[in-house]
């Protein structure tokens, strides 16, 4: 229950934070194309710093939350998770060219994994075939998303 607490409260901070303040116009700014957000005045290494700064402080609580979930530290814990935390982000909408995406399309992403991440563990799938699913959830999401940008 704390996790899901801490969770719902980082979604609406991150919310607020990208879709109400200066920052969160820079940050999709630079996302998109670092060299026209310099140009426009935004500072582009201010921001670079803010989002990786804030990306290891996530990081830190993440593992913190994992480790006393698990009432134990383990160098290999979380290996392989981030081929899921990839799926969830693009199945949620966010290109992988940069700009686009938004915090709410992460978040029914996330759950859209979670549910095929139970699915694969209650039938019995092999962890190697799960990441061979991830892989191909990954891709086709891409796929998508290209055919989209074309269009």
């Amino acid at each position: 229950p704390n996790t899901v607490l801490l969770m719902a409260v980082l979604f609406v901070l991150a919310h607020l934070l990208m879709t109400r303040t200066t920052i969160g116009r820079y940050i999709y700014a630079v996302g998109g194309n670092p060299e026209a957000a310099r140009l426009s005045g935004v500072p582009v290494k201010w921001i670079l710093l803010f989002v990786y700064t804030l990306c290891g402080i996530l990081a830190g609580l993440g593992g913190v939350m994992e480790a006393s979930l698990h009432v134990t530290a383990s160098p290999k814990a979380g290996f392989m998770l981030e081929l899921q935390v990839i799926a969830a982000v693009v199945v949620g909408g966010t290109s992988l060219a940069g700009g686009q995406g938004r915090i709410f399309g992460t978040l029914i992403g996330a759950l859209i994994i979670g549910v095929i991440r139970n699915g694969m563990n209650l039938t019995g799938v092999e962890a190697h075939m799960q990441s061979v699913v991830y892989g191909i959830v990954i891709l086709v999401a891409v796929l998508v998303d290209r055919l989209k940008a074309k269009v």
